[in-house]
């Protein structure tokens, strides 16, 4: 051990972080609390001792020392200095006994401030120390929308439970995600035991990311972590070395590196210009052997005879086989239950399936796991906004048949009042909700839409609660059910008690969308637009695609009709915009400004009720457990977090 010798390096390090500190268009000083937020201004608690992050104490409380250290707390005074000469003695001291006494740090937005201790600091800092022991009083932002202190206070929320403080997420509801991945509701006790475990696998996960270099990302190790467990799961990560994980890091790097995208998602609204699938001359000419035809596989969670959601699917699977022929070869694979998820789609790319359609959010976690594991078959989940790199998922724009659907309504509608019963809380099936409530508003401005679950009360009861208002204009879930209460139970109709007549339905035309999807992964267009983006590829197309649409029944009177076909003309055309702004919510706040659109992320993602809806977004507890499931997958921000404050 030399003292000496050891103050000159870490001097040396101190003055190239100065030097390199103007380069990189960061300051050359510490960041002093006190010049961040003035102390009479500040809220504090105290919270009493603890081992924080070292890569956590980031600058001083106050000015008296900040000249003496470099931006990563490294020493700057010269050798022959009394403060030189105290940092060689705490160094040997922490070589030969350790620093056991504490520093008292402040802490704002979750990085601490010393304001005693500043050399040991330094000392431990340099000998690459992990932690280190501090009596830690936090200073509590003012309470604005900003993202940075929404953020925090969901930290705030976590460490209050768990006394975690090593975790840092860059986006907001990362910890309520991590939360329902380990079993923990957001305001439950933790034991000992579990902390222990949950930091021996971060040490562990950390290590490894490092090794993959992940210092070259912006983001957090923690933000890396959970898209591991997204992938892999929770469990697993427990079970697992450090090489195990810096192995299956390897595998989806893409995935983490899709954290530092703004924007994570690329949407895709129309299909891509159709591409002749041309035989080489070769081909032509020679009897070479033809090249093995595409096989894809369609996976369902249950059997197309009890669900008219995957009967829908299966005869879309049937269309597309039917017209490309011999170009395909589709195959359907049903599940048991969601522990066989994995087996089954292990089973399909056995059988030689390159290409595989899984027809349910609820089989997203095992969609991505897969997609990872065999990066050369393509794995598409029907779903909405997911930001996976590794799996594409697709949907239907049915809000726009919901906008004519409520035209419909609003211009049949004798009392004002019309009923609306939905299935499940997830992205998509908002924006339906407000499309046909703001169509209904089009066609009769006083109308009022009193909203129903059918993944609370079931679709029968929840129209039945409806017509117990006197509420007989329903437009109930998008499919039908092969269950008996719920038998005719959808689209647009007139319904009292036991008494149903069709008006109008959506129709989803899977069978196109599949025969569009299988051509764009014959002609490469899928490949290509994977190869020529970063982000996660959501298809979402619409009626310009035609891959949904509207049908009318024989009830509906015709002078309906014409009316509805005016609209639906302007959607093919995509001249037509259900979400013209500006509109009002619930609340009273004003959606948008002038005669704009709404963009479609801020469709997908709408997570409120406009003003003549009368009803509310269920709780999670309200659900039912497929509800649940549902929304633990793909549900939208006002569920899950009902659903992560469950005891």
């Amino acid at each position: 051990m030399h003292p000496e010798n050891d103050y000159r390096e870490a001097l040396r390090i101190g003055q190239r972080e100065v030097l390199a500190a103007p380069v990189k268009s960061e300051s050359n000083t510490l960041p002093v609390l006190d010049n961040i937020i003035r102390p009479e201004k500040a809220s504090t608690v105290h919270i009493g001792v603890e081992q924080i992050p070292m890569n956590l104490i980031v600058g001083t409380k106050t000015e008296g020392r900040v000249n003496a250290f470099s931006p990563g707390f490294m020493p700057l005074l010269p050798e022959d200095t009394e403060f030189a000469s105290k940092w060689k003695s705490l160094y040997s001291s922490h070589i030969n006994e350790g620093i056991h006494d504490p520093i008292k740090v402040y802490e704002y937005l979750h990085r601490y401030y010393v304001e005693e201790g500043n050399k040991r600091v330094s000392v431990l800092k340099y000998c690459g120390a992990y932690s280190i022991a501090a009596d830690v009083t936090r200073v509590l932002p003012e309470q604005t929308d900003s993202d940075e202190v929404k953020l925090y206070m969901e930290y705030v929320e976590f460490n209050r439970s768990s006394k975690i403080n090593f975790i840092e997420f860059s986006k907001s509801g990362s910890y309520r995600e991590l939360l329902r991945a380990i079993g923990k509701s957001a305001d439950g006790p933790w034991s000992d035991d579990e902390r222990m475990e949950l930091s021996s696998v971060y040490y562990r996960f950390e290590k490894a990311y490092y090794k993959n270099r992940g210092e070259k990302l912006k983001t957090t190790v923690a933000d890396a972590m959970l898209s591991y467990i997204k992938v892999y799961g929770y469990a697993q990560l427990l079970e697992e070395s450090s090489e195990d994980i810096e192995n299956n890091l390897k595998k989806m790097w893409e995935e983490v590196a899709l954290n530092e995208q703004n924007e994570a998602i690329e949407l895709k609204t129309v299909p891509g210009e159709e591409k002749e699938i041309k035989q080489s001359v070769l081909a032509k000419v020679l009897p070479i052997a033809k090249p093995a035809k595409l096989k894809a596989a369609f996976v369902y969670d249950v059997s197309p005879e009890k669900s008219g959601w995957v009967s829908d699917h299966e005869a879309g699977r049937q269309y597309a086989q039917t017209v490309l022929g011999e170009l395909v070869e589709t195959q359907a694979y049903t599940c048991g239950g969601e522990a066989v998820y994995p087996e089954v789609l292990e089973q399909a790319i056995a059988e030689g399936c390159g290409l595989i359609f899984t027809t349910s959010p609820r089989m997203l976690q095992a969609s991505l796991r897969t997609a990872v594991e065999h990066p050369d078959i393509i794995v598409m989940n029907c779903s909405l906004n997911t930001s996976h790199r590794y799996l594409r998922t697709y949907y239907t724009r049915m809000y726009e048949v919901k906008f004519i659907l409520g035209l419909i309504a609003g211009s049949l509608t004798k009392s004002g009042r019309l009923g609306y019963v939905c299935d499940y809380p997830i992205y998509g099936q908002i924006a339906g909700i407000n499309a046909f409530a703001l169509g209904a508003q089009m066609a009769n401005p006083g109308s009022k839409v009193c909203l129903e679950w059918s993944s609370v009360k079931g679709a029968k009861e929840a129209a039945l609660a409806l017509n117990r208002q006197n509420i007989h204009l329903i437009s109930s879930q998008d499919t039908s059910r092969y269950t008996e209460d719920d038998r005719s139970s959808f689209g647009l109709s007139h319904i009292d008690g036991d008494k149903t007549e069709l008006l109008a339905v959506p129709v989803w035309k899977w069978g196109v969308y599949y025969e569009k999807l299988l051509r764009s992964v014959l002609d490469k267009t899928i490949k290509s637009e994977y190869d020529n983006t970063a982000r996660a590829l959501n298809y979402y197309w619409g009626m310009s695609a035609g891959v949904v649409d509207i049908e009318y029944a024989p009830a509906l009177p015709l002078a309906s009709r014409r009316f509805a076909d005016f609209f639906r003309s302007s959607l093919i055309n995509e001249a037509g915009k259900p979400f013209l702004t500006p509109f009002y919510t619930q609340s009273g706040e004003i959606i948008g400004e002038g005669q704009t659109e709404l963009t479609l992320e801020q469709i997908i993602n709408m997570d409120y009720l406009v003003d003549n809806v009368e009803g509310s977004i269920p709780v999670y507890q309200e659900l039912t457990d497929m509800g649940k499931a549902t929304v633990e997958t793909v549900g939208v921000r006002q569920a899950k977090q009902e659903a992560e404050v469950e005891a």
